[in-house]
């Protein structure tokens, strides 16, 4: 009985921290847009939330690693759970460094950008939000992973195009542009990018996890 408690705690901790992610998933969002448009002080609010959002996750995470280390139900799994936690470490890192990147850089990115970024982030962000139910579900209900991670690889692809859009167009068409400020938008537009590409690696996680559970 009071193994059960426990690993419904831990489960409870688990889908916690999952939550605290997608929580910061919609301050980078709207941090981002808040840059782009020039709203200083909402782009301000969104750093200070996106900081006690990554210390109040680190803080859960290291308690449910510990946790795991005493669940003996978990034994088998137990390496695979931790390979899990550590690739959605770089997407909570991912989150919280590349918009205080913004802050720390201050890049300047043509208001013709604007829409273009936006689209990347939304992608990249959707790759997230699509990863984190299916994240929750191997705990509970890991025959339905498979399913739910299709959307991450399909939202990966699409924030690849805009980044590349982003790329081609600074590099072939903003000739107004510094050498050093294009490769500043590369830069950014790659920060994005990556986000997808890291809920990518937690999909493909979670894909080989939901076969080794249901053998």
């Amino acid at each position: 009985m009071f193994g059960r408690k426990k690993i419904n705690k831990l489960i409870d901790d688990i889908d916690r921290y999952f939550d605290l992610m997608d929580q910061a998933v919609l301050v980078f969002k709207d941090g981002v847009r808040n840059y782009l448009y020039s709203n200083k002080k909402d782009f301000e609010g969104n750093l200070q939330r996106m900081s006690s959002l990554e210390s109040e996750s680190e803080v859960l995470r290291r308690e449910i690693e510990n946790s795991l280390y005493t669940q003996t139900a978990l034994v088998r799994s137990r390496g695979d759970v931790m390979r899990l936690f550590e690739k959605t470490r770089n997407i909570t890192g991912i989150l919280n460094d590349s918009l205080f990147q913004f802050e720390i850089e201050t890049p300047f990115i043509p208001s013709e950008l604007n829409q273009e970024f936006m689209k990347l982030t939304e992608f990249s962000t959707l790759a997230v939000e699509a990863v984190i139910p299916a994240a929750k579900a191997y705990f509970r209900s890991p025959e339905t992973v498979p399913d739910k991670i299709s959307r991450t690889y399909f939202y990966e692809k699409e924030a690849v195009k805009y980044s590349q859009t982003i790329k081609r167009s600074v590099f072939h068409n903003m000739t107004d542009l510094k050498l050093s400020e294009k490769f500043h938008l590369r830069y950014f537009a790659l920060h994005i990018e990556n986000l997808s590409k890291a809920a990518e690696n937690v999909a493909d996680q979670l894909a080989v996890m939901a076969i080794r559970r249901t053998m």
